[in-house]
C-alpha cells in the first residue's frame, strides 16, 4: 500500500449519532457544516453552534425546519437581528425556546415574548432570573395558572405586591408554589406577617407557613394533630418547637417526620440515636409483595425516602461547627462537617479516609489541596458509584489532580477507573493511548477518544467500536481529519 494512502476507516456501526456528533466537533469546517444544515433528523445540534456565520444562519432560517430553528433559538451567540425574527415564528417550541435563553435575548425580543399566545413560552420567560423584573411582574396576572405557578416557584425575591397576588390566588396549584416546602430558587421567601393566619388556614399553603408562623399553644395542638405528614414535619423544623412537643414528634408515626426531630440542633443524644436506629431498621424491610395493598407500598415508599434523608440533610448548624461532628456516628453529620473550610489538617485527614465514600468525597471536593497524592489514588481507586449514594457528580467533578507520571503509571493500572483518568494527561504517550482505546472496558475507550496523542489509526477503529458513546466520542474529536469527517457525512447522503 501507499504510504502516503489515506488511512482507510472501518465501516461505522452508529452512522446517524456519528453524524449528530459532527454536528458539534468544534473542528468542523464551516463548508461541512453547511453541509449538515441539509440534514433533517439531527435535532438541531448544528444550529447550536458557536462558530455559525450570519450568511449560516440565515440558511438555516430559510430552511423553516422546526427542530433546526429551535437549535437556533437556544443558540446564545445568535444576534439579536435573528432572534426578533424567531419570535414572531409560528412554531411555539422555536419561541419557547427563546424564552429559554432570557439572559442572551434583546429586551425587545422578550416583550413580544411576554404576551406571546401560547402559555409553555410564557411559562419558560417566568423561570428565567433574567428576564426583566418589569416584564416578569406581568405574570402574576397570566390567565393560565400552570405560568403563575411556575413564577412562584422560580421567582422567590420578587416583590412583594408580586407575591402577595400570587400567595391569595384562586388558583390553590399557584398558592401551593407561592407558599411552599420546596422552590426552584435559593433563599426561600418569607410571606408576610398579615397574610400568614390565612395561610395557616389553607391546606395547600399550610405546610410552607408553618415555620414562619409564632406558635401559641392552640396552634401548636393543631399542627401537631394535623393529618398531613408534611405539615407535622415542617412543624418538627420550627425553632421555637417547645421540648415536649418535640418530644412527642419523635414518636410520629411517619419516619419523615422523626427524621426532622433527627436534624435539629437542639435534640438530645438519646433520642437522636433512637430515631436514628428505627429509620435504619425500616431502611432494612423488604420491598412489598407485588400483590400488597396500595397504602403498605405507600408507607414502604416514604420510609425509604426518609432513610434517603436521613443520610443527605444539609444541616447548616454542623458545617458552622464541624468539629465536634467529625466523628459522628451519623454519615450526614460527617458530611456536613466535611463541607467546612475551617476544619484543621487532621480532622480533614481523617474525614479524607471516612468509611463512607460521600464523606471522603464531600471532603476532598471542599479541600483537594489538603488532599495528599497517596489519598487522592486511595480515593479515586474505592470509588464506586451507586444510586442510593448519591455521588455520581464525582464521575464528572475532575477534583483531584494527579502528575503526569501518575497518570501514565494509572494507563496499565487492574482497575478500569484508574485506566479511564489515564488521559487526562496532555501528553500522554501515543503508545499508551492507543493501548486505552482497546481496553475493554467501554469508559476507558470513552475517556481516550478525544486525546490529541490517540494515533489516527486507533481512533477511526474508535469511529466504528460497538458503544454509540465511545463512537460519538469519536467523531466529536476535533482530531479527526476533516477528510475523513467528509466520508462520514457522504456516508449519511450530505
Amino acid at each position: 500500500m501507499d504510504a502516503d494512502a489515506p488511512t482507510p476507516a472501518p465501516t461505522p456501526a452508529h452512522l446517524d449519532r456519528l453524524v449528530n456528533a459532527l454536528a458539534v466537533n468544534p473542528a468542523l469546517p464551516a463548508a461541512l457544516v453547511r453541509r449538515l444544515i441539509a440534514r433533517r433528523n439531527g435535532l438541531g445540534k448544528v444550529a447550536g453552534r458557536p462558530d455559525l456565520t450570519e450568511d449560516t444562519v440565515a440558511e438555516i432560517i430559510a430552511t423553516d425546519d422546526p427542530w433546526l430553528l429551535r437549535g437556533l433559538a437556544l443558540n446564545d451567540r445568535l444576534p439579536h437581528r435573528f432572534r426578533l425574527v424567531l419570535a414572531d415564528h409560528r412554531d411555539e417550541g422555536v419561541r419557547a425556546a427563546l424564552a429559554r435563553r432570557a439572559a442572551s435575548a434583546p429586551r425587545q425580543v422578550l416583550e413580544r415574548l411576554v404576551g406571546d399566545p401560547h402559555p409553555t413560552v410564557r411559562e419558560y420567560l417566568a423561570q428565567q432570573d433574567a428576564t426583566p423584573p418589569d416584564l416578569r411582574a406581568r405574570l402574576a396576572a397570566d390567565p393560565e395558572p400552570a405560568v403563575r405557578a411556575a413564577l412562584a416557584k422560580y421567582w422567590t425575591q420578587a416583590p412583594e405586591t408580586v407575591r402577595r397576588i400570587l400567595l391569595t390566588d384562586p388558583e390553590a396549584a399557584v398558592r401551593a408554589a407561592a407558599c411552599s416546602t420546596y422552590y426552584a430558587r435559593l433563599p426561600h421567601p418569607v410571606p408576610p406577617a398579615d397574610l400568614l393566619p390565612a395561610l395557616l388556614a389553607d391546606p395547600v399553603t399550610r405546610a410552607g407557613a408553618v415555620v414562619h408562623a409564632v406558635l401559641d399553644t392552640h396552634l401548636l395542638r393543631r399542627l401537631a394533630d394535623d393529618p398531613d405528614s408534611a405539615v407535622r414535619a415542617e412543624l418538627a423544623r420550627h425553632p421555637d418547637l417547645p421540648p415536649a412537643v418535640r418530644e412527642a414528634l419523635a414518636d410520629d408515626p411517619a419516619l419523615s417526620v422523626r427524621v426532622k426531630v433527627f436534624a435539629r440542633p437542639d435534640t438530645p443524644e438519646h433520642l437522636r440515636a433512637r430515631i436514628h436506629a428505627q429509620v435504619a431498621f425500616a431502611h432494612a424491610a423488604a420491598e412489598p409483595a407485588l400483590d400488597a395493598d396500595d397504602e403498605t407500598f405507600l408507607r414502604w415508599v416514604e420510609d425509604t425516602a426518609a432513610s434517603t434523608e436521613l443520610r443527605t440533610l444539609g444541616l447548616a448548624w454542623v458545617t458552622d461547627d464541624p468539629l465536634p461532628h467529625v466523628d459522628s456516628p451519623y454519615v450526614a453529620f460527617r458530611a456536613c462537617a466535611a463541607l467546612s473550610t475551617a476544619l484543621p489538617a487532621d480532622a480533614v485527614a481523617r474525614l479524607l479516609r471516612d468509611e463512607e465514600e460521600t464523606v471522603r468525597l464531600t471532603m476532598a471536593h471542599t479541600a483537594p489541596h489538603l488532599v495528599d497524592p497517596a489519598t487522592a489514588e486511595d480515593i479515586e481507586r474505592r470509588y464506586r458509584p451507586r444510586a442510593d449514594k448519591f455521588t455520581f457528580w464525582w464521575d464528572k467533578a475532575q477534583v483531584l489532580t494527579f502528575p503526569p507520571q501518575t497518570l501514565r503509571r494509572f494507563a496499565t493500572d487492574p482497575v478500569p477507573r484508574l485506566r479511564s483518568l489515564a488521559p487526562r494527561d496532555p501528553g500522554l504517550p501515543a503508545h499508551l493511548a492507543e493501548q486505552l482505546a482497546r481496553d475493554p472496558e467501554e469508559r476507558v475507550r470513552l475517556a481516550v477518544a478525544p486525546h490529541r496523542n490517540l494515533p489516527l489509526p486507533a481512533l477511526l477503529d474508535l469511529l466504528a467500536d460497538p458503544s454509540p458513546r465511545v463512537a460519538q466520542a469519536a467523531a466529536a474529536s476535533p482530531f479527526l481529519p476533516v477528510e475523513h469527517m467528509e466520508r462520514l457525512l457522504t456516508r449519511a447522503g450530505l
